[in-house]
């Protein structure tokens, strides 16, 4: 009976949502799929539409492993030795030989001396970040860092919190500055890429920045990154962007459940950090860590992404994402240049930004849509994704499709 009194609210808080253009609207299911076939890839069914097939230009498993053979079959192998779940939180009895594997390869794979897995990437960034706030830290955060990095920063309360505008360097330089004996510790957060657009954050840079400015803090100036779009699909060898940019974050996040195609996230570091994390981190101390199972199929995609098949796919997945990008400049799209598999399209208007997710939809191609005010009115866009497991076929269809509009 007391939600009575609560649920016009809640409704009309939806409703708010709905008239703004924001709202998420019903979930589309995936209800099957269609096996790759005459030179395209595997389609996908959704729920109320299973006579259609559509193309799916908006999966994060950029290396397409969410359906490789062997990461299927690590992972059923591991649920019949394990259980399907680990049945309580690390510190009890929910540690299992696959989770320390992991852990132990992920540092090898980042040349870090330690990490740490989480149920998830935004869980990780939610729970390491506030462990390095306090009342005498400086927080400087890039304008487009994802919704995560944002509410850490609202989580820890406590500290001096500055944005910077996108990628602008000489701004955060100036705030570094502007702040020497002010503050004991300065944290710079950025994403690795930013999964609006695609762009990446120029690590390189951003290190020798907080690099010359350490020395006038008493707790230094850390950089913190989460590179959960670029590791696994970005770099020559899918160490992400700091492969890129040659350039390593004194902490690095990313996910387990983009281009490793499973469940999860991670952080690495030093020993040190990782060792400080889990005493303090509550989100890692008091949430059941990912499955002994998801741990197994994660070692195997990690054994492929380093074998030729891995070098191959990652090839494959550049060339794939050139293609596209030469194909939409060609068609006169507007996009953003990079190597990374997510494409934007700018449209610049919510109406013709509306019209186009629908064209595609109608053509059985699933995409992402972003309107105003999810993104500033004049940056209405919407995001290819590019996969491995993507053909040439594909391509040239999505193409074909773009120029009927």
């Amino acid at each position: 009976m007391a939600l009575k009194k609560i649920e016009p609210l809640l409704t009309k808080h939806v409703e708010q949502l709905k008239s703004q253009g924001i709202s998420k609207g019903k979930e589309k299911a995936v209800t099957g799929k269609q096996a790759a076939k005459d030179g395209f890839s595997e389609r996908y069914f959704l729920q109320g539409y299973e006579d259609r097939a559509f193309l799916r230009m908006n999966s994060n498993s950029y290396l397409g492993f969410t359906d490789h053979p062997k990461i299927i079959e690590a992972e059923t192998k591991a649920a019949e030795q394990f259980g399907t779940g680990p049945g309580a939180v690390r510190f009890i009895s929910g540690t299992y030989q696959p989770h320390i594997e992991l852990e132990k390869r992920l540092a090898e794979f980042h040349h870090r001396e330690a990490c740490m897995i989480m149920s998830s990437a935004y869980a990780t960034v939610m729970g390491v970040l506030p462990q390095f706030i306090n009342e005498h830290t400086l927080v400087i955060s890039d304008a487009l860092n994802h919704n995560c990095i944002i509410n850490a920063i609202r989580l820890s309360g406590t500290g001096k919190k500055t944005i910077y505008p996108h990628l602008d360097l000489q701004v955060l330089n100036t705030t570094l500055e502007s702040n020497i004996g002010k503050v004991n510790r300065v944290c710079v957060v950025t994403d690795g890429i930013f999964s609006m657009r695609g762009d990446h954050a120029p690590l390189h840079e951003l290190k020798a920045i907080c690099s010359r400015h350490e020395e006038h803090y008493e707790e230094g100036v850390i950089l913190i990154v989460d590179d959960s779009h670029g590791v696994g699909a970005l770099g020559k060898s899918g160490r992400g962007t700091e492969e890129l940019t040659n350039a390593k974050a004194d902490i690095l996040i990313a996910t387990l459940g983009k281009a490793f195609g499973v469940n999860g996230g991670y952080i690495v570091s030093n020993k040190a950090v990782i060792d400080y994390l889990k005493e303090t981190a509550p989100l890692y101390i008091y949430s059941n860590p990912i499955t002994p199972a998801e741990a197994a199929a994660t070692l195997q995609a990690l054994n492929i992404i380093d074998s030729a098949e891995g070098k191959k796919l990652l090839s494959n997945l550049r060339n794939l994402t050139a293609k596209l990008r030469s194909g939409l400049v060609k068609q006169g799209f507007e996009t953003i240049e990079g190597e990374h598999p997510i494409v934007p399209i700018l449209i610049r208007d919510t109406h013709k930004t509306s019209a186009l997710v629908e064209h595609l939809f109608t053509n059985n191609v699933l995409i992402t849509g972003l309107n105003y005010p999810v993104v500033p009115k004049g940056e209405e866009e919407i995001r290819l994704q590019v996969a491995a497991n993507h053909t040439d076929k594909d391509i040239d269809y999505i193409l074909s499709i773009l120029t009927k509009f």
